[in-house]
């Protein structure tokens, strides 16, 4: 009994003894927050050092301080030393303490300073910050680290990248981290590696594998190109398949931008198509129509700058009352004494656009104005590493054919769309019928006006808005409206698409003023051929003509 009592007793010490142990050395290991205070006087050499001690600290601050370096937005208070988060700006007014995240306030530019890094300590902590970032529970987490490996993999074994691989239960991030292994494989000693990592790389379409296997084959020497002659073409077949496909992912995109630019000359042609195809007035003003509609963008985001995604969907009614009004102005006051006399309504309504113009540079200045885009329209979104497209073209498109289907319902199923195709087809009968011809023009007027207006909060989101913001499309819209057909939407829908993809497919052979002159070109031949347009229409304007 005596000798158990003992051999208890002797291991109670030895317990106690160990965690006093632990204890003392974990009050010995410096922590985070002293690590980090380390930075501000360290060298590039000693930062790469407490960099490494940091990532090593569990904590959740811990990524948060080697991103802040990493980035250039870790600072500290000259004063006393605090550090503090900022900023791309560098504004003081930005900062946070770089612990818990509180603002700091009352500090001038000269009372922080930067803590700097270079090229080669920027190269360690992706490599840091990729490590502790590969185990996170967040997929997000570990693909930012899996791309940030694949951009530089230098500091990370084999081995590594095998754990982080038999770990990995998400195909896309597991996918880059074969692509990581494929690329450190090129370096091997073994041929088989080399050749095995060449299979994986093929068909991947990151930059990064793009420039891994370009550096991979100048590697050679002319006595290697001979020697290894398999494993160099292999390369080289390789390389060629991956820019094979971004080509055709270029070419996608082109065609992307040409449907966006399609989509914005749809809602630019559709007011023409009503004012110039049904009406028969050919309106040089009609460009101010969509000026207009941008300013309007920018003025209700003035008076709503804390909700700029809610100030865009006000634009748009409100843009369509501004423009059409306006519109109902011109026909009302000018286009109704000059009906039958298209030279002189062309010259009319380009003195308006002058006037219009004017009263846009005395009210706004001249200088060009900034629309913000909402954060549900901005960014990119990618269908593969090598194409990459943006929202708010998607967001334009969709809006487009949402308009041209809308003012469908309404020219087919409304007693103003009923009432406007009597006029169109025969204006005496539809007179002696009891219908208000001068305010059904002037109704269409303001109709094909306020669409136009509408053009202008789509196009206030991809430039800046101008005084001369509609002249660069009202030439493209009245070709738009001719080739289509005049006064028809499904022929104004097909001719701004076919106008827009041939705009941007011949853009990159030919550049951006010849590729508008082929363009140019094109429609003159075929209207030749086809004086009517794709889609022809039956009515007063073709009537006339």
């Amino acid at each position: 009994m005596f000798t158990l009592f003992r051999r208890v007793f002797f291991a109670v010490l030895l317990l106690s003894a160990s965690h006093n142990l632990l204890a003392n050395n974990a009050d010995t290991q410096p922590s985070l927050t002293e690590l980090s205070q380390q930075l501000i006087s360290a060298n590039y050499k000693e930062k790469a050092a407490l960099a490494d001690q940091i990532a090593l600290i569990e904590d959740d601050q811990t990524i948060v301080i080697l991103q802040a370096l990493l980035d250039s937005r870790l600072y500290y208070v000259k004063s006393n030393g605090q550090l503090l988060l900022v900023d791309s700006s560098g504004e003081p007014d930005s900062a946070q303490d770089a612990f818990t995240l509180q603002a700091v306030t009352g500090l001038g530019k000269r009372d922080i300073k930067k803590i700097g890094v270079n090229n080669s300590l920027r190269v360690a902590l992706r490599s840091l910050i990729s490590r502790a970032q590969i185990s996170s529970k967040h997929k997000s987490q570990r693909m930012a680290a899996a791309q940030n490996l694949l951009k530089s993999s230098d500091d990370i074994d084999r081995a590594f990248i095998d754990q982080a691989l038999q770990r990995e239960t998400d195909n896309s991030v597991a996918e880059v981290l074969h692509l990581v292994r494929a690329l450190m494989q090129l370096k091997a000693d073994q041929t088989e590696e080399r050749i095995e990592g060449l299979t994986a790389l093929d068909g991947a379409l990151y930059p990064e594998v793009r420039a891994g296997l370009s550096e991979f084959i100048r590697s050679f020497s002319d006595e290697e190109k001979l020697s290894r002659k398999n494993e160099y073409q292999l390369a080289q077949t390789t390389l060629t398949d991956i820019e094979k496909l971004v080509s055709i992912n270029g070419y996608i995109e082109n065609l992307y931008f040409g449907l966006a630019l399609g989509a914005v000359l749809l809602l630019a042609a559709i007011g023409l198509a009503i004012t110039f195809g049904v009406m028969g007035v050919i309106n040089m003003a009609h460009g101010e129509m969509i000026m207009l509609g941008a300013y309007t963008t920018y003025v209700v985001q003035l008076l709503m700058p804390e909700h700029i995604g809610l100030s865009l969907v006000v634009a748009v009614p409100a843009a369509f009352l501004v423009s059409g009004l306006v519109g109902v102005l011109i026909e009302r006051g000018v286009i109704r004494h000059l009906y039958g006399r298209p030279l002189e309504t062309l010259l009319a309504t380009f003195g308006i656009s002058l006037i219009l113009q004017q009263a846009v540079r005395s009210i706004f200045s001249p200088l060009n104005r900034e629309v913000a885009t909402p954060e549900w329209m901005a960014g990119t979104f990618m269908i593969n590493p090598a194409l990459e497209l943006t929202w708010n073209r998607l967001y334009i498109i969709i809006f487009s054919l949402m308009v041209l289907a809308l003012l469908a319902l309404v020219l087919k199923r409304t007693l103003f769309g009923l009432q406007m195709r009597a006029v169109t087809m025969n204006r005496p009968m539809a007179s002696s019928m009891g219908i208000k011809t001068g305010w059904v023009d002037a109704l269409t007027f303001g109709l094909g006006s306020g669409i136009a207006g509408i053009a202008g909060v789509a196009l206030s989101q991809l430039t800046n808005v101008g005084p001369n913001l509609g002249q660069a499309y009202i030439i493209d819209s009245f070709m738009v409206v001719v080739f289509g057909g005049v006064g028809n939407l499904w022929g104004t829908l097909v001719g701004a698409m076919t106008l827009g993809v041939a705009n941007k497919i011949f853009e990159p052979l030919a550049g951006a003023v010849l590729a508008k002159i082929m363009v140019l070109v094109f429609i003159i031949l075929f209207i030749q051929k086809r004086p009517r347009g794709l889609f022809a229409l039956k009515g007063r304007a073709v009537d006339n003509g």
